[in-house]
């Protein structure tokens, strides 16, 4: 499994589409473990854009603070599960987190 996670000077951005680039961390879901990461710059920002780039990239799914309806329903349309409302954090930390079930969301940081 892939996860990708938008950062902004390593740690979670708050906005997915506004990132300098995306962690993408490879996971083992049955030994629930990181088994690796690569960062790639993200895109210029445009509307309807990421869902499709990340999907040819093998994401299955997406943490992020917040995301707009519209985006949510474009990733789900490409099979990608989206979780918003994560705190700042280390990618990794995440998705270990993630992994555990331990992740703690809150409020989506861009729910308008």
């Amino acid at each position: 499994m892939r996860i990708a996670i938008p950062i902004v000077n390593g740690t979670l951005s708050a906005h997915f589409g506004h990132c300098q680039c995306f962690a993408l961390i490879d996971v083992d879901e049955e030994t629930k473990s990181v088994l690796g990461r690569q960062d790639v710059d993200s895109p210029p920002h445009e509307p309807g854009l990421l869902p499709a780039w990340l999907a040819q990239r093998d994401v299955d799914a997406i943490i992020a603070g917040g995301m707009g309806r519209r985006a949510q329903d474009l990733f789900c349309e490409h099979g990608i599960q989206v979780i918003v409302g994560a705190e700042p954090g280390a990618p990794e930390a995440l998705a270990d987190a993630y992994l555990a079930g331990t992740l703690v969301t809150g409020a989506n940081a861009c729910d308008h």
